[in-house]
């Protein structure tokens, strides 16, 4: 099992994913689902590393606060 601070680069036969909304300027967050349903989150500057590693409840959780506009202030 993978744990959080992984080398990104270490994670292999995944495919991952920027959001369409994405401005291509380097400063993107970069999913990508793996094996037993947990998700890996990189920084797109960094792509070999450090990945964090999330549970599908735990990104779940952070989707529907996002769509909840919970995190807004955030980008503020």
């Amino acid at each position: 099992m993978l744990e959080n601070g992984v080398r990104a680069d270490e994670i292999t036969g995944v495919t991952w994913q920027k959001a369409r909304a994405s401005l291509n300027n380097g400063n993107c967050v970069e999913v990508a689902p793996l094996p037993g349903g947990r998700v890996a989150v990189r920084n797109s500057r960094f792509p070999e590393g450090p990945a964090l590693v999330f549970t599908e409840a735990e990104v779940a959780a952070f989707i529907e606060g996002a769509k909840r506009e919970e995190f807004d202030h955030l980008a503020a």
